[in-house]
């Protein structure tokens, strides 16, 4: 969605077949020895892994449209707000979709249900949270759309693996929010 966001062309997109483990094969981990995605082939044939340290080095290449700050302080406050939502929001999202979507049963060895059980009951709390800060503000880090609404988007729309969706729990903020961010060309990805 970032690559999208900024217009980039020529990154070659390789699938990888996490259900089938392709992630933990040599040549992968010779990529990423975390055997995680995603990863950035670099020119000089050198791997970056991790969505941010990604998104930090396509944004120093393609600095327009910004997604993450032109001065210090603005730079500061949107990756506040992208880290609270990666930490909080999403991660919460993720612990409860990985440790009880049966189709993810392959991935995350073992499974703990209760755990994930117990992250899809805080998501409501941690939901309230953006809800209340979008009923102040357009977007997850102020006044432009940024980094911090394409991790959030992301999240969101990955928690409809549990049936999650904030208009349903009375979030009309988190909602409304969500469904501009559905509207841009980038969230058809």
């Amino acid at each position: 969605m970032f690559i999208a966001e900024k217009g980039i062309e020529g990154i070659a997109r390789e699938l990888v077949d996490l259900n089938a483990g392709e992630q933990r094969s040599a040549a992968f981990t010779a990529r990423n020895p975390l055997a995680r995605v995603p990863v950035l082939e670099l020119d000089d044939g050198r791997f970056l892994a991790e969505s941010r340290a990604i998104c930090t080095y396509l944004e120093g290449l393609y600095p327009e449209p910004n997604l993450m700050g032109r001065s210090v302080e603005e730079r500061a406050f949107i990756e506040m707000a992208d880290r609270q939502v990666e930490l909080y929001l999403l991660a919460t999202i993720a612990n409860c979709v990985r440790h009880t979507h049966p189709g993810l049963a392959a991935l995350e060895q073992p499974q703990f249900r209760e755990f994930g059980a117990s992250q899809g009951e805080k998501l409501l709390g941690i939901a309230r949270v953006f809800d209340t800060r979008l009923a102040s503000q357009p977007w997850m880090a102020g006044d432009r759309f940024t980094i911090a609404d394409i991790t959030a988007f992301c999240g969101i729309e990955f928690a409809k693996l549990m049936k999650f969706k904030p208009g349903d729990a009375g979030l009309q903020h988190l909602q409304a929010w969500r469904d501009r961010v559905a509207e841009r060309p980038s969230a058809r990805f």
